[in-house]
């Protein structure tokens, strides 16, 4: 089985020949036409369904809000390079910050904190980045430490989608 989790929000080339088993995840993808199944990601009643024909909600580019805070929450590469971690996951931060750089061919790019928190996501050090890429999450919540080494709800939903389309096509094929 292939699993696209690449989160791109758009199809990078995963297609059905890639394996008898093809899965994507969120939206780019058309479910039967370019994998046998699309798991949805949006937030909602959706969450984590297993879509066979068709495709997942549209990127609505608003993250979901977490402690009265949307897309402050959620940094994206200022610029193309190799990303340089100064700070890590569980690191409290506060907004302007300096979290990250990006070494581009032609200097660093400082990558700053955008609000005070937890550093909750964050790509890993060295790392090849375009600018826009969505590097990193800051969590606004001080007691909420402990989901930094959990799966959250929203990505149990998820894989128990991509569980579902892997086992069900499997069966429908005989393997």
């Amino acid at each position: 089985a292939v699993v696209d989790a690449i989160l791109a929000k758009k199809n990078l080339g995963t297609n059905r020949d890639l394996a008898p088993v093809t899965v994507a995840l969120g939206p780019g993808f058309r479910a039967g036409v370019d994998v046998d199944a699309v798991v949805e990601t949006k937030r909602g009643h959706n969450l984590g369904r297993v879509l066979w024909t068709g495709s997942a909600a549209a990127n609505t580019g608003i993250p979901g809000m977490i402690g009265g805070f949307g897309k402050e929450r959620v940094i994206h590469c200022p610029a193309k390079g190799i990303l340089r971690n100064v700070k890590h996951i569980t690191d409290t931060v506060s907004r302007g910050e300096i979290i990250a750089v990006v070494e581009t061919e032609n200097g660093t790019v400082p990558v700053k904190a955008t609000l005070d928190g937890i550093l909750r996501g964050l790509i890993r050090d060295g790392y090849p980045v375009n600018a826009g890429f969505k590097m990193a999450d800051i969590d606004p919540r001080a007691d909420e430490y402990n989901n930094c080494f959990t799966i959250s709800d929203k990505a149990r939903c998820i894989a128990g989608g991509v569980l579902e389309a892997v086992l069900q096509r499997k069966g429908e094929l005989g393997l």
